[in-house]
């Protein structure tokens, strides 16, 4: 499966975080065959095995339980927080998450008889400090690399679900 790393779209959540000063920001896409919708998208990327490893972690590390109702429920719009995030912004076609310093966003785009899936991510500064601008810090840019590659596996893994 071919992921890319396109700009992101100027109608995207993550256009206003890349032009907040010192914020990192990615885009990693893919496409499948047919229509996929954003819920169908939130609800596959989420059940991955490769996810749920994530909230396994979330469970025991950080004590912030999820279930795949959970998940359907943030999918459905009928939730607003799933295991560490909650929606800060949602449309029709994109979802923007919110952990604090970190923050996820999936989007999808038809074109004929096919879904690009689209999964980005923000990375918020630490406060800039006297006369030093905002920085990620140490354990981010440490993980950056890491954060690269387990974002193309989250997003390979959830369009071979779909």
């Amino acid at each position: 499966m071919q992921i890319s790393e396109p700009d992101v779209p100027e109608w995207s959540f993550l256009t206003a975080e890349a032009a907040k000063d010192g914020y990192y920001t990615d885009l990693f896409a893919t496409e499948v065959d047919g229509h996929v919708t954003l819920a169908a998208f939130i609800q596959a990327f989420y059940t991955t095995p490769l996810f749920r490893a994530e909230r396994l972690v979330l469970r025991i590390a950080a004590r912030l339980p999820s279930t795949d109702q959970q998940v359907t429920d943030l999918a459905n719009a009928d939730a607003t927080k799933f295991a560490a995030w909650t929606v800060e912004a949602r449309e029709d076609t994109q979802i923007l998450l919110n952990a604090g310093r970190t923050k996820s966003c999936l989007m999808v785009t038809h074109e004929a008889d096919k879904t690009q899936l689209m999964f980005g991510s923000v990375v918020v500064p630490e406060p800039a400090k006297g006369n030093k601008s905002p920085r990620l810090g140490p354990v981010f840019d440490t993980l950056l690399s890491a954060h690269k590659v387990y974002s193309r596996l989250l997003l390979s893994a959830a369009a071979r679900r779909l």
